[in-house]
């Protein structure tokens, strides 16, 4: 079922949902299951999974010559939906990301969801290299996540990559895309990103997953913000618990937000990441009664494949 019709058939109440990570190489599905063991009481009408682009090692040879290979950390996204949604009956929304796929190797990744009766996608430029100080394409693939979503409606609508495809099978993905409630940290400014997003809604994104924030009201002047621009589709607020003190630095350094004082005082007033998480619940808790009372369609946790803080958050919600 598409994300669209869950909301449409909870009548204005607030779901709940999971972002999961693929295991590193080398790992059994089984964390997957864990995971999903935890948190499936709470009725997910979907679950996430993230994908991720090659990185590169460096293997050094017996001459003293470094090699840089090509890894992927955590491959195995679209198996581990087509696993989620037989073992547990409920939808599993794949990330489709640029960097790393060629647009030949995009069609045939979508062709294989859409064969497995994946119904929506969540479209996404996807991050830069470790080792690359900017976002740089893959040869073959798109530069944009505007340039993805475009393919994305593309096979929507019949329309594949070679012309000589005829009387084609046309894809019914419901696509969603990145909404940032403190702007994307490339875009100049907040208006320029406004824009960028419209662009994507009137091209055929049919709802928003938010950047995490930790202050409910910048949620609330983005849903007003997108609601003044004609953006009617349904804005999904992304939420992760803090559960160590070193987060204080590295969320803001990766993913360009801002932590109130309040919650940054509490946190580094703890002792232990035990406080650090207590102190975090009783933050979230307070937040998503304030998401549910403003009329949030769903409130979607980036558990990172750790159920534990998210379940106590949501116990205390359902």
């Amino acid at each position: 079922m598409k994300i669209t019709d869950h909301i449409k058939n909870a009548k204005g109440k607030t779901l709940f949902s999971f972002e999961l990570l693929p295991p590193a190489k080398g790992q059994g599905i089984q964390s997957i299951f864990n995971t999903m063991d935890e948190l499936m009481e709470f009725n997910p009408p979907f679950i996430d999974v993230t994908y991720h682009r090659e990185d590169y090692l460096y293997k050094q040879h017996t001459n003293g010559l470094l090699e840089r290979v090509a890894y992927r950390k955590r491959p195995g996204t679209v198996a581990i939906c087509a696993a989620i949604m037989n073992k547990y009956k409920v939808d599993a929304v794949p990330h489709l990301i640029c960097g790393g796929f060629t647009k030949e190797e995009t069609e045939n990744a979508l062709i294989d969801l859409n064969f497995l009766g994946i119904d929506n996608v969540l479209v996404l430029r996807g991050d830069a290299r470790k080792g690359d100080s900017d976002f740089i394409p893959t040869p073959g693939g798109h530069a944009y996540a505007t340039d993805l979503l475009q393919q994305v409606v593309d096979m929507n609508n019949g329309k594949y990559l070679h012309e000589d495809i005829v009387n084609s099978e046309k894809t019914n993905f419901c696509i969603g895309v990145a909404g940032y409630p403190e702007k994307h940290f490339e875009a100049p400014n907040f208006n320029t990103d406004f824009k960028w997003l419209k662009k994507k809604i009137d091209m055929g994104a049919e709802f928003i997953v938010t950047q995490m924030f930790y202050n409910v009201e910048k949620y609330k002047e983005f849903v007003t913000k997108c609601r003044e621009q004609g953006i009617e589709v349904p804005i999904i607020p992304g939420l992760k618990p803090l559960t160590t003190k070193k987060q204080l630095i590295a969320l803001p350094k990766i993913f360009h937000l801002d932590i109130p004082e309040e919650l940054s005082d509490a946190v580094t007033a703890c002792k232990n990441n035990a406080e650090v998480q207590q102190v975090s619940t009783e933050w979230m808790v307070n937040m998503c009664k304030e998401l549910i009372d403003f009329g949030a369609p769903v409130l979607h946790f980036y558990t990172m494949s750790n159920p534990g803080p998210t379940k106590k958050i949501v116990e205390k919600l359902a």
